[in-house]
C-alpha cells in the first residue's frame, strides 16, 4: 500500500518542481523584452527624420533600432499578476513587416538616411534559468513519466518499498505468502474427500519429521498433482497441508506468471522458487496449471505460446534444480490433466497424482457440517436428508447451499435454518429462480399434463430414480420441472437404467399428444437429454447393435464435462449415418414405451394434473397420495429386464 502512494507523492514533487521553476524564471528572471511590432508606416516616418540607426531584414520582416526612443502603445507584458491589456512603452528595438505591395526605393531611402544595413535580424536575450528550464525539462519530465509508468505495472510485484529499483520488478514472483501467523486452514476443515486427504498426509509427515524416511534412503515427491473437477476442494486441501505442516505457503495463480513481454514468466519462476528455497521447509502452489503447462509445439508462431513455452521450460529447469532434502514440494491443482505436457508429468517432477473425486452422501454430510459450524440450525434440520438431496454436487456447491439458506432464512425473518430453506435453495440453484409469470388457465393445465407425464413415468418405469419433487412454478427458462434423485450415488449405469431416463424425459411429450393430440416446444430441453443419452449409448458405450462395441465419440475433458455428442471426425460418412439411424431408433422406441405406460396410467395421469393444478408443487408422498401408486420401493430391486428391441 505504501508503493502506490509513494509513486504518486514523488511525480506530485516532480511536477511541483517544474512549476517553482517556471514562477521563479517568470517573476524574478524575466526575460528581456524582444523587438517590438511598429506599423510600417511609423517605421518609415522615423527613417525620414533620421531617428532610425541600423536595420536587418530576413524575409518580410525587417527589425532595426530607433536613435532615440519612441513611445508606442503596445498589448500588455503577460507578466504573472500584470491585469494591464494594453501599455505605451518606449521602444528603441523594433519590429515591423514589409508590405506586399512594396514600391521600390526603399534601400536608397535608407542610404539617403544614414542608416545602417545589416545581415542578420536582432534575437531576444533570454534568462540563463529559462534556457536551462527548456533545454533539460522535457528530458527530465519524460524520465519521470517513464519511471512512474514502469512502477506502476510492477505494482504488487512482490518486493516492498520503492525507488528506482522497482522500475524492473516486473519479473518479481507474485506469489501469496501465507505463514504461521496467518489463519491457516487443517484437515478439520476439509471434509469429504478422505481418499485424497490420506495421500497427503504423507508430504505433512515428511515436512514435520524428513529423517524418518530419509534415514533408510526415501525422499519426498518433488511434486503432487491434484486433478478433479472443479470445486471439490483442491486449493482448500493445499492449504490445509500447509495449515498441517505449519512452514510457509507460496501460493499463485499459473495466468499471472504470464505477461505480454516474454520472458516475464520465467523471471518470475525464478524469483518463485527462490523465495521458497530462502523460506525452507515450504510449500509452493501453483493453481490452474494448465494455463502455462500445455503440450509444447502446439502454436509456434504466436507470441503468447512463446511466453508460456518459456514460463513451463523455467518450471522444469527449477524442479530438476532443488532436491528433496531442502524442504521444498511443489502442489499443483487442474481440472485438464489430458493437456499437460508430459515433461511436466514424468517422474522427478510431478511424482504424484491425487484424484479428488466428488463426495458420495456420507461425504456430502461432513462437508455440510463443516460449513454450518457457526450457521443456527433449527431442531428440524436433517443433515443427512440434505446430503441425500445432494447427489452429484461438490464442495463448492454445497457451501453456496448452505449460504443461500442462510440468505433465506435472513429474509424471511428467522432466528435459524430450517429443513425448508435447504430445500427451497436447493430448488433455486438446480432449477433456477422462481419466475412471476400469469399463464391463462389452458397454458398451465398443458404444463401440469407434462409435468404429470414425467412423474408417472418416474413411478411406473422399473429402477427409475423416485421422483422427490413436482411443481408447475416456473423456474429459470423451464414453466414446470419433475425432479427425481437417486437414493444412492452411482457410479455404473446399465443399459435399462439409461433407457428408463430416456422414457421418462419423454413423458412430457408423451402426454401431451395423449391428452391433446398435438405437440408443443415444452418439451426442448427434454429432447435435447434424450439425444445427448441416445448418442453416448451408440457412440460411447456400445448399446447398439447396429453399431457394435465400438467408441465413437469425441473425446472431451475428464473432469469439464462428458465427450461432445456425435461421431469424431476419423470416421466415414457410412458410419456417420449408421450412428444417426441407431440413435433415432432408440429414442422412436423409447417414446412408444412412453405413449404406452401413459395410456395404460390415463386416469392415474388426469388425477396429478388435476392435483398440481391446486397446489402448483407436491413433494413425493403428496404425488404418491394423489395418483394412488405404491411406492416403487418393492419393484425397485428387481432384476433390470432390457426393453424390447434392446
Amino acid at each position: 500500500s505504501g508503493q502506490p502512494r509513494g509513486c504518486g507523492t514523488w511525480l506530485l514533487l516532480m511536477v511541483g518542481l517544474f512549476v517553482a521553476n517556471y514562477l521563479i524564471v517568470s517573476l524574478f528572471f524575466p526575460a528581456g523584452r524582444g523587438p517590438v511590432e511598429v506599423p510600417y508606416n511609423l517605421f518609415r516616418e522615423q527613417v525620414e527624420a533620421g531617428n532610425v540607426v541600423s536595420v536587418a531584414t530576413r524575409a518580410d520582416v525587417m527589425q532595426g533600432v530607433f536613435d532615440d526612443p519612441v513611445p508606442v502603445v503596445v498589448p500588455g507584458s503577460g507578466r504573472l499578476f500584470s491585469g494591464a491589456e494594453r501599455e505605451q512603452v518606449d521602444v528603441t528595438a523594433f519590429s515591423t513587416t514589409l508590405p506586399s505591395f512594396l514600391s521600390p526605393g526603399l534601400d536608397d531611402l535608407l542610404l539617403a538616411n544614414g542608416v545602417v544595413i545589416n545581415a542578420e535580424t536582432l534575437e531576444a536575450p533570454r534568462s540563463p534559468l529559462l534556457t536551462l528550464l527548456f533545454s533539460f525539462g522535457p528530458a527530465l519530465l519524460m524520465i519521470g513519466l517513464f519511471v512512474w509508468f514502469t512502477r506502476r505495472m510492477a505494482r504488487g510485484a512482490g518486493g516492498a518499498g520503492g525507488g528506482i529499483g522497482n522500475m524492473f520488478g516486473m519479473g518479481q514472483s507474485r506469489a501469496k505468502r501465507y505463514d504461521k501467523q496467518d489463519d491457516k486452514v487443517t484437515f478439520e476443515d476439509v471434509a469429504g474427500i478422505d481418499e485424497a486427504e490420506h495421500e497427503l498426509a504423507e508430504i505433512v509427515d515428511f515436512l514435520k519429521n524428513p529423517g524418518k524416511y530419509t534415514r533408510l534412503g526415501g525422499s519426498a515427491p518433488k511434486g503432487v498433482l491434484l486433478v478433479g473437477q472443479p470445486g471439490t476442494g483442491k486449493t482448500l486441501l493445499a492449504k490445509a497441508v500447509a495449515g498441517e505442516a505449519g512452514v510457509p505457503f507460496f501460493s499463485m495463480n499459473a495466468s499471472e506468471f504470464v505477461e505480454m513481454i516474454v520472458g516475464v514468466g520465467a523471471s518470475r519462476v525464478r524469483d518463485l522458487f527462490k523465495d521458497a528455497r530462502e523460506a525452507a521447509p515450504s510449500i509452493i502452489f501453483i493453481d490452474e496449471l494448465d494455463a502455462i503447462g500445455r503440450k509444447r509445439g502446439q502454436n509456434i508462431y504466436g507470441g503468447g505460446s512463446s511466453e508460456q513455452e518459456q514460463t513451463l521450460n523455467q518450471i522444469l529447469t527449477e524442479m530438476d534444480g532443488f532436491s528433496t532434502e531442502e524442504g521444498v514440494i511443489v502442489l499443483a491443482a487442474t481440472n485438464m490433466p489430458e493437456v499437460l505436457d508430459p515433461a511436466l508429468l514424468r517422474a522427478g517432477r510431478f511424482d504424484r497424482r491425487v484424484t479428488v473425486q466428488p463426495p458420495d452422501k456420507v461425504g456430502r454430510k461432513a462437508i455440510l457440517e463443516v460449513h454450518t459450524r457457526k450457521v443456527p440450525l433449527g431442531p428440524d434440520v436433517d443433515l443427512t436428508a440434505v446430503a441425500a438431496m445432494t447427489p452429484g454436487l461438490v464442495g463448492a456447491d454445497l457451501r453456496n447451499l448452505v449460504n443461500e439458506a442462510a440468505i433465506l432464512a435472513a429474509r424471511n425473518g428467522q432466528d435459524t435454518i430450517t429443513q425448508a430453506n435447504f430445500a427451497d435453495s436447493l430448488e433455486k440453484i438446480i432449477l433456477g429462480p422462481e419466475r412471476k409469470l400469469l399463464l391463462k388457465r389452458e397454458d398451465r393445465e398443458r404444463v401440469a399434463f407434462h409435468e404429470a407425464g414425467h412423474a408417472i413415468l418416474g413411478l411406473v418405469v422399473p429402477g427409475a430414480d423416485p421422483v422427490s419433487r413436482v411443481t408447475i412454478t416456473p423456474r429459470g427458462q423451464s414453466l414446470g420441472v419433475t425432479y427425481q434423485r437417486p437414493e444412492d450415488d452411482r457410479y455404473n449405469y446399465s443399459e435399462s437404467y439409461l433407457r428408463g431416463r430416456i422414457v421418462g424425459a419423454l413423458g412430457g411429450r408423451a402426454a401431451e399428444e395423449v391428452v391433446y393430440g398435438d405437440r408443443t416446444t415444452g418439451a426442448e430441453n427434454d429432447l435435447q437429454q434424450v439425444t445427448r443419452m441416445a448418442q453416448g449409448m451408440v457412440t460411447r458405450w456400445g448399446m447398439s447393435e447396429a453399431i457394435g462395441p465400438v467408441a465413437l465419440a469425441h473425446e472431451g475433458g475428464q473432469y469439464l464435462g462428458e465427450a461432445q455428442p456425435g461421431v469424431s471426425s476419423g470416421f466415414s460418412q457410412a458410419t456417420h449415418e449408421r450412428v444417426d439411424l441407431a440413435t433415432r431408433e432408440i429414442i422412436e422406441e423409447c417414446y412408444e414405451e412412453a405413449l404406452r405406460l401413459l395410456k395404460k396410467h390415463r386416469t392415474e395421469l388426469d388425477k396429478l394434473a388435476a392435483a398440481l393444478m391446486e397446489h402448483e408443487s407436491l413433494d413425493e408422498r403428496e404425488v404418491l397420495d394423489a395418483t394412488g401408486i405404491p411406492s416403487q420401493v418393492a419393484h425397485r430391486n428387481l432384476p433390470e429386464v432390457p426393453p424390447e428391441g434392446a
